[in-house]
């Protein structure tokens, strides 16, 4: 282990976060790492998370081009070396900041559905005291009015 960030959740503003993805890109310039792999908490929505594991450098290329695109020639201001120097690790902070996102919202769904279910479960623990209050209170003036006959017919004859 060179180094952890256990602490790294505590805040998860983009400039924490990015002092990750920037020590990574610096070993593997100096050629420390060949590979970087991230295994992470990927969020679907409220219910769902899956794992997944993304390489994330060196940065793969894209799996297939969109044939749709026109072959036009760009020109680029500034060229595209420089354009990429700059740009590239901005999307990796910015990759890797949703790598820690992720598994945050899933924490948060996991809540939210948790507290949905003990809500849930509490209102139907309601409404079975309701009904055994209700059973146990028809019970007693039932008694009652049993107890008021039979002392009426008593006294009447």
């Amino acid at each position: 282990i060179i180094d952890d960030y256990v602490a790294i959740f505590e805040d998860l503003s983009f400039e924490n976060v990015a002092q990750v993805p920037n020590r990574l890109m610096r070993g593997f310039e100096n050629h420390l790492v060949d590979v970087v792999e991230v295994a992470y908490g990927r969020f679907k929505n409220a219910g769902t998370q899956f794992s997944e594991l993304d390489q994330f450098l060196p940065v793969p290329k894209p799996e297939k081009e969109d044939k749709s695109s026109t072959n036009a020639d760009y020109i680029f201001e500034p060229d595209k070396e420089t354009l990429l120097e700059n740009l590239v690790p901005s999307i990796l902070q910015t990759t890797f900041q949703k790598y820690l996102l992720d598994p945050h919202a899933s924490e948060h769904g996991a809540r939210m559905t948790a507290m949905d279910k003990a809500t849930e479960n509490a209102n139907e623990m309601l409404n079975d005291l309701k009904i055994s209050y209700n059973k146990a209170r028809q019970e007693a003036i039932t008694r009652e009015l049993s107890e008021i006959v039979g002392g009426a017919a008593a006294l009447g004859g």
